[in-house]
């Protein structure tokens, strides 16, 4: 006589798990959502919403002036240039202070205080605080965003990078420093080829991410289309606002 199965579990076993830790996190997130002042509904009062509309539609229809769009033009490129500048300082940056702050092909891991120390002011300061301090110091212009970038973001960079270099089996970097090979050695044929792939997605991620950060910092005079941008607001030129919005959603996308 064949065994039966047994009945499935109709009631999942973890589902008392996971409504504790769904009413643990509204307990804990509703004194911040108090503390915040976030209101839905004056989003939604009908007089907020006419204010609103009236609000969007000053931006149709787009600036498509060939003066205009010679500017943009003009401010589209600074922008990619602050960008790319601007993490290609990062990187400079992070590599020295990724292997200085990594336990990876080390034959005894230690704690690095003081880089990882180093790492921690250059990211916990944000791009836009970077970028008001460089202004001050350089003046306007795309100089201010490109120091501001490849400060913060070199701090983010040589922390990811040492992680992913720590996470990836270090079985191969071990046997290249038995056969008598250095660390640095160690480490790029042992481990860098493991992690490249991993190490260029981040990398070309965070280009993404410095390209919309060029555009914010533009708001505190570090050019390209964020500084544009704030002469359109300041003039209530929605028109030219719009057209600046649909480049910069073009140039992420």
């Amino acid at each position: 006589m064949p065994l039966t199965p047994p009945a499935p579990h109709l009631r999942d076993p973890a589902a008392r798990g996971r409504l504790g830790g769904a009413l643990l996190a509204v307990v804990l997130l509703w004194p911040l959502l108090q503390a915040s002042d976030f209101d839905l509904a004056a989003l939604l009062a009908p007089e907020n919403l006419r204010v609103l509309g009236g609000f969007l539609r000053q931006f149709l229809p787009p600036e498509t002036g060939a003066d205009f769009l010679a500017l943009l033009a003009r401010a589209t490129l600074e922008t990619l240039a602050i960008a790319t500048t601007g993490l290609a300082l990062a990187f400079v940056l992070a590599v020295p202070l990724a292997y200085w702050a990594s336990n990876a092909a080390r034959e005894r891991p230690r704690l690095n205080p003081a880089a990882r120390g180093v790492l921690t002011v250059l990211r916990g300061i944000p791009e836009l605080v970077w970028a008001l301090v460089f202004v001050r110091v350089f003046g306007l212009g795309p100089t201010a965003g490109v120091l501001a970038l490849g400060l913060a973001y070199g701090g983010m960079l040589g922390k990811v990078y040492a992680e992913i270099l720590e996470s990836v089996p270090a079985a191969p970097a071990q046997a290249l420093a038995r056969s008598g090979a250095r660390r640095p050695i160690a480490l790029l044929y042992g481990l860098l080829p493991q992690a490249a792939r991993e190490l260029t997605s981040y990398t070309v991620y965070r280009w993404e991410c410095a390209v919309r950060a060029s555009v914010v910092m533009g708001f505190v005079g570090a050019g390209g289309l964020g500084q544009l941008m704030d002469q359109a607001m300041k003039m209530l030129n929605g028109g030219e606002a719009c057209t600046i919005l649909v480049t910069f959603m073009l140039l992420v996308l």
